[in-house]
């Protein structure tokens, strides 16, 4: 009986615990900002038409892109809308331009991710 309290106790504050590691938005969503390659712009704060052809250059290498959200400055890391795929290229051609994008939010810690359902 005792380890089964405690068992139970240990669950619910595993779940209690990990619950606000995970958040989904229920819908989608459309944010607008500028499409940055993470790296350059977390370590240097470089963005815009200036930088245009290093994002392009850092993002087919691998480094994520993102979308640096207007007004707010929030920055989501894009994510394919599926498992196994890219981000659409045409995301990519836009790097340093502001775009509009759909699609689902996710918060895990303290790092917003972005899926890549449309994009205009």
């Amino acid at each position: 009986m005792k380890r089964t309290v405690v068992l139970g106790l240990l669950s619910a504050l595993l779940v209690f615990v990990s619950a606000p590691l995970v958040v989904t938005a229920a819908d989608s969503v459309t944010i607008t900002g500028e499409v940055i390659d993470t790296y350059c712009f977390a370590l240097k704060g470089a963005k815009g038409e200036g930088h245009r052809q290093c994002a392009i250059d850092c993002v087919k290498a691998g480094i994520p892109a993102g979308l640096l959200e207007d007004g707010s400055s929030k920055v989501y890391v894009l994510l394919p809308n599926e498992p196994k795929a890219p981000v659409p290229a045409g995301v990519i051609d836009k790097m340093a331009q502001k775009l509009s994008i759909t699609g689902k939010v996710y918060t895990v810690g303290g790092s917003q991710f972005l899926t890549v359902e449309s994009f205009k």
